[in-house]
């Protein structure tokens, strides 16, 4: 948390040879912020007169990277622009040694498991490998689940401020998908702190009948992440406590990617024990 921190109080510089590149380095800056801004606010943190930080903001929401709240004074991140960091996880150049890790942990462990990231107050699945068992689930890379109610997302949102919680749940409806979803803020809450105590999450039929899920976050030393590694399976052949035993796997997928992302592709036999 300290690194995060660290990281937010650094001066941030809007810099470029080109006026393009200036508007890029200014989306590099929008990046960081985990809540809407104002105009104001904006000018105060990067000193850029008020007139030219207006005309680049304006700029970037003609061209769909920004949008405007409602009250018409405060700024977030447009539709086009959370679609292109979509994409840009979807199609990472990584995929392919990410791939190799959840392939093998499919093999150890015998289920079906995927690789997440947090979108919105969604979860999108990056890549997936399905088991060989004739019975399962089928998610493919690109799917959405809400985050409320599965594992992956439960683990996003427990490294959240409570705060950072609200705001990001305050418009998104947390629907019951079963009888088993909670979708009381305060009994959500108490699971938050409890994952975060564990370590890991789980989805015990709560997005689905008869699916279970156990995930686990992806380290990340400069910072909070944005990957999970989990396993689902129906639950006629993935027990609780058979859940719980395969988290020893799950976390060394967890530090195999890990390490990927940090620049230092692992061996493919690191993952099993």
């Amino acid at each position: 948390m300290e690194i995060v921190k660290n990281l937010k109080a650094q001066a941030v510089e809007i810099n470029g040879d080109t006026p393009t590149l200036r508007l890029f380095s200014l989306l590099e800056a929008i990046a960081t912020k985990d809540q809407l801004f104002s105009l104001q606010a904006l000018t105060e943190e990067l000193h850029i007169p008020k007139p030219t930080l207006h005309r680049m903001l304006q700029q970037l929401e003609a061209a769909g990277l920004l949008e405007r709240s409602a009250d018409g004074r405060h700024y977030g991140t447009g539709v086009r622009l959370r679609r292109l960091a979509e994409n840009l996880l979807l199609n990472d150049i990584l995929h392919g040694a990410r791939h190799a890790v959840l392939r093998q942990l499919v093999e150890e462990i015998g289920e079906s498991c995927n690789l997440t990231a947090l979108t919105g107050s969604e979860v999108i699945y990056l890549d997936r490998v399905e088991t060989a068992a004739p019975l399962r689930f089928y998610l493919h890379p690109g799917s959405r689940v809400p985050a409320h109610c599965s594992a992956s997302g439960k683990v996003f949102l427990s490294e959240m401020t409570p705060s950072q919680r609200q705001r990001l749940l305050a418009h998104a409806p947390l629907e019951a998908y079963t009888t088993k979803t909670l979708t009381d803020m305060e009994e959500l809450e108490k699971e938050f702190k409890q994952i975060k105590r564990q370590g890991f999450a789980l989805d015990n039929e709560e997005f689905l009948p008869g699916l279970l899920c156990v995930a686990v976050l992806v380290p990340n030393a400069s910072g909070r992440s944005n990957l999970c590694v989990a396993v689902q399976a129906p639950i006629m052949r993935l027990t609780l406590d058979k859940a719980l035993k395969l988290l020893p796997s799950l976390q060394r997928a967890a530090d195999a990617l890990s390490q990927i992302e940090a620049g230092a592709a692992p061996a493919p036999s690191s993952v099993r024990a």
